[in-house]
């Protein structure tokens, strides 16, 4: 079957299954809402803050405040386009229909990562401007410098994330495995290890913490040593790692 069809099908499989649907458009919601939440709330307490926190306050980074919980369902949704057939056993009907393993896996990773991306692009960009809207006075612009790249960047993040947990359900195969060992990293054990002082130099090189680095523009406020693009390079090399041991279990491994 032509790279070009398996494409179809795979675009098929995940359009008329309403849970990968909904996690799409629950990524979206999730992070505008949560952002214009915390946008909100830090105009209204500005004149609280202390003086060091209003001097490196960064009004882009804070519009991006509903990532975290919003990259939730990008972590549900590239599990669910890997492990669905798995869980179902339609994987060897799958694999029957398609028999060159690599078209069928770079297929699925590349029509679930496209839609990924167009979902992250309009996230995005709603979550800043919706935010910059309710931060009122203390609002930056998109011309300023660095707020496009965050923007951008923000979009990207939100995509390697996507290609990331599905590189992780290639190698796990199990939903429920997946997602069992994905939510509590990237909600519980990453956020510790990135900011207990003993663990923070190594918590600072995982995929989430180098990756948000890039929705940061007021430098200070992150003190990796690295900058915004480096530390989504670090992500993207994470992303390489967990897809390509996807695929090289899935060339060896019986459906």
């Amino acid at each position: 079957m032509a790279a070009a069809q398996v494409m179809k099908s795979e675009w098929t499989k995940i359009r008329s299954v309403q849970s990968t649907v909904w996690t799409l458009a629950s990524a979206l919601v999730v992070t505008v809402a949560f952002g214009a939440l915390f946008s909100a709330l830090s105009n209204s307490q500005f004149s609280n803050m202390p003086r060091s926190d209003q001097l490196t306050f960064d009004p882009t980074s804070v519009s991006f405040a509903g990532i975290v919980l919003g990259q939730l369902a990008l972590i549900v949704f590239g599990v669910l386009v890997v492990s669905n057939e798995y869980s179902t056993g339609m994987i060897r009907m799958s694999l029957a229909a398609v028999p060159q393993r690599g078209t069928f896996y770079v297929s699925k990773i590349v029509v679930a990562t496209v839609l990924a991306f167009v979902i992250g692009v309009v996230t995005s960009f709603l979550t800043y401007f919706l935010g910059q809207a309710l931060l009122g006075v203390h609002r930056s612009h998109i011309g300023d410098p660095g707020v496009l790249r965050a923007v951008f960047g923000a979009s990207l993040y939100m995509t390697l994330i996507t290609m990331f947990s599905m590189g992780i359900a290639s190698l796990l195969r199990s939903p429920m495995l997946s997602l069992g060992i994905l939510m509590p990293f990237f909600f519980l054990i990453s956020n510790i290890l990135g900011s207990v002082s003993a663990t923070k130099k190594v918590g600072q090189y995982l995929p989430d913490q180098a990756g948000s680095k890039i929705t940061q523009v007021v430098s200070g406020s992150n003190s990796a040593p690295y900058g915004p693009w480096a530390g989504l390079g670090i992500m993207a090399l994470w992303v390489a790692a967990a897809v390509l041991a996807g695929y090289v279990l899935l060339k060896k491994r019986d459906a």
